[in-house]
């Protein structure tokens, strides 16, 4: 069931992390796209992982990178893995339940952190609802409750298969058969909500998502950006909205995003205050379409 696979891991300035990933997926097919990385990624990829298809690039964000490497690869099936991420198990238990489910177009397998604990890995798709029980903290007050948490899979106990509306992107286990059909990542997504805006097309053709615990997946989550595309994370909302909920919606989001961040700019300091400071500098700069076109 090797050749049914391929993987695709989509890098920049990540080598740290990436031989990890590979190892973890040994034996399978494999394409590293690298979108311009310059520390010394391509090098590790040629003189470790000989076998490896590597693909260098200018770089074009997940959704670009992700769409090169599914071009390149074979398989009937394609894993999407980030390279701060390598499989633990089950990888061809997930297939198995990939082919049990002949609708499923994407299927998320179990995260878990570097000790061992559960990483949510359902969602839900934004809305302002969602987005004020997010950055208003309402979600804490009952963070188990799909009412206050939906926008993280509040209530999702991540230990049985079930269809669900969203995933985290980290690992991904996609159908060649349904992104011929609905079509790749919207590249217009530079990085953060793509796969959010992918499958929710993908739902909207009559495809599923599913989450499967038949494989598990130990993810460190944000290492290659640490956390400093924040604003880019609030851009990428914003443009989901804008396309799938309308103009108007989006530029509602973009005043409540712009009033919850500038609260949290004044409670956090240091670096996490910078990067709430750093996303209301972005929703200040202009409206809706001022933003998507920067």
């Amino acid at each position: 069931m090797a050749e049914d696979l391929a993987v695709v891991v989509v890098t920049w300035n990540a080598a740290g992390y990436l031989e990890r990933c590979l190892e973890s997926v040994r034996g399978y097919e494999a394409v590293v796209v690298d979108n311009g990385s310059t520390d010394g990624t391509p090098a590790l990829v040629r003189e470790r992982f000989p076998e490896v298809r590597l693909i260098e690039q200018v770089n074009r964000g997940m959704g670009g990178g992700n769409n090169a490497g599914m071009r390149a690869a074979g398989g009937r099936y394609w894993l999407l893995l980030n390279p701060d991420a390598w499989v633990k198990a089950g990888l061809q238990e997930l297939v198995a339940f990939a082919d049990a489910h002949p609708r499923a177009a994407v299927v998320g397998p179990r995260l878990l952190n570097p000790d061992g604990s559960l990483q949510r890995s359902v969602r839900g798709e934004p809305t302002l609802w969602r987005l004020a029980t997010e950055y208003l903290f309402l979600r804490r007050l009952a963070p188990r409750s799909r009412a206050l948490n939906a926008f993280y899979g509040g209530g999702f106990d991540h230990a049985s298969p079930r269809e669900v509306e969203s995933l985290y992107g980290a690992a991904l286990l996609v159908r060649r058969e349904a992104a011929d059909q609905v079509g790749m990542f919207d590249e217009s997504f530079f990085m953060f909500s793509e796969e959010t805006d992918w499958l929710h097309r993908l739902r909207a053709a009559g495809w599923q998502v599913w989450f499967s615990p038949a494989s598990e997946v130990v993810h460190l989550g944000g290492a290659s950006h640490g956390g400093r595309l924040y604003a880019e994370n609030v851009r990428g909302i914003l443009r989901y909205l804008d396309r799938h909920r309308g103009r108007r919606y989006a530029e509602r989001a973009r005043l409540l995003l712009l009033w919850s961040l500038r609260l949290r700019a004044l409670l956090f300091r240091g670096e996490r205050g910078e990067r709430y400071r750093s996303a209301v500098r972005l929703l200040e700069s202009g409206d809706v379409p001022a933003l998507l076109a920067g």
